[in-house]
């Protein structure tokens, strides 16, 4: 599952959005969106998941890898980041 965390007023996160968009409807892959800045929950969501490694937003997990990004991302390495499998 792909996970990422963004706040709604994050400049960074904004930047991300044509991105992740791009992503989903080229390479048909989903990412679940989760908005931490207004939503407890999502928040306490993010911070299962970062475990202190990023502590901002955009945060983006692959929780099949554990390989996470933190902030922004160009197209080719958020793919890549997408289709990585786990092998062990």
């Amino acid at each position: 599952m792909l996970l990422e965390f963004f706040g709604r007023e994050c400049i960074h996160c904004m930047k991300m959005v044509g991105v992740v968009d791009r992503l989903e409807k080229e390479a048909g892959i989903k990412i679940e969106r989760f908005e931490t800045w207004h939503n407890e929950e999502n928040a306490a969501k993010l911070k299962e998941y970062d475990r202190g490694s990023c502590g901002g937003v955009p945060f983006f997990i692959n929780t099949e890898t554990n390989e996470a990004i933190c902030g922004e991302a160009d197209y080719e390495t958020l793919k890549a980041w997408a289709l990585r499998k786990n092998e062990s």
